[in-house]
């Protein structure tokens, strides 16, 4: 299946389980008196183009082999539970409705989230205790343009009882919040003065195999992790000749691989093949040092998801790193 190209996957998105959360969005507008229905298609990532009052959808939603081929390249699909599908929806959506208004142009728009025409950072370093922005996509994605926090400001104003109000309260986000209120109530039952229905980078006019986009989506994935591990992993497990019949910490690690990584990244936001990397290169370096289990399993598990959650936000927050999908 690897060899096949994406436009010859032949996908629509009728007929899926994507229709009903489409339609759950476009209810969502209609509760608020808002008149833009953002048309969808299919095409190899999650984003909202310039200028275009539309979402693209990955081509991997509209199948199930697809999605358990997305599990087994990447180790999670991104969207794919209707809660995380719709919370990317929300934020597509608040793109759109800002490309079809054009409310980028508008002054107060701009002294709060700042100039649309800021160029994308290659890398961008999020606060996680920052109150200036809402949290709702992982890895504190509103903080990492303005347009990227206007979306998730407004998703945040779309979601059914989300009780920003209470949430948010003494928040400078806030501010944010209140005016996307007064800006949707102002836009109520107002035609898109944007309307144009084009499909940028459909999935029928795909070339790549689905072997090119998962070597390319792979790489981008990967990240350089700090070769000095040995400090912290010295701390968790001991290499004395005297526990030589204790677990090698490296079966240990290996054992718990799975629930290590879907913890750290529910905590972190951090992608987990990205996570998947590190804990190879962390087992590799037990295996090297020849380390070895001391202490209750339970505990030692606990510590060590602990260690890697607060160095996976040391290099989030000081080093930065490449945003790799833009949603």
């Amino acid at each position: 299946m690897l060899q096949l190209r994406l436009r010859d996957l032949h996908l629509r998105i009728e007929g899926t389980w994507l229709v009903g959360c489409l339609d759950e969005l476009y209810a969502e507008l209609d509760a608020r008196k808002l008149a833009i229905r953002p048309h969808a298609w299919l095409s190899d990532e999650w984003f909202s183009p310039g200028g275009v009052p539309g979402i693209a959808i990955p081509f991997y939603l509209a199948h199930p082999r697809l999605m358990r081929l997305e599990r087994s390249q990447l180790l999670e699909v991104e969207g794919g539970t209707h809660v995380e599908c719709m919370q990317i929806l929300r934020h597509e959506c608040g793109h759109a409705i800002q490309h079809a208004y054009a409310l980028h142009r508008r002054r107060e728009w701009q002294r709060l989230f700042g100039r649309s025409s800021t160029r994308y950072p290659e890398a961008y370093r999020p606060n996680p205790a920052s109150k200036r922005h809402v949290q709702h996509l992982r890895r504190w994605y509103a903080q990492s343009h303005p347009d990227e926090d206007f979306a998730e400001t407004f998703a945040v104003w779309l979601q059914p009882r989300s009780d920003w109000r209470r949430r948010y309260a003494g928040w400078p986000a806030l501010r944010k919040l209140q005016y996307v209120d007064r800006l949707m109530k102002e836009l109520a039952g107002q035609p898109p003065t944007v309307r144009s229905r084009r499909r940028v980078d459909p999935l029928r006019t795909i070339s790549r195999t689905l072997f090119e986009h998962y070597t390319y989506r792979r790489a981008l994935y990967s990240a350089e992790s700090p070769r000095t591990w040995d400090a912290d992993l010295l701390q968790l497990f001991s290499n004395d000749p005297r526990l030589e019949g204790r677990e090698p910490a490296s079966a240990f690690l290996r054992r718990h691989r799975s629930s290590i990584r879907c913890v750290v990244s529910r905590w972190t936001g951090e992608y987990q093949f990205t996570l998947d990397t590190v804990l190879g290169d962390m087992i590799g370096r037990c295996r090297e040092l020849r380390l070895r289990l001391v202490g209750r399993e339970r505990q030692v598990l606990t510590d060590f998801m602990v260690l890697l959650t607060a160095r996976t936000m040391e290099v989030l927050s000081k080093k930065g790193r490449r945003d790799w999908i833009v949603l």
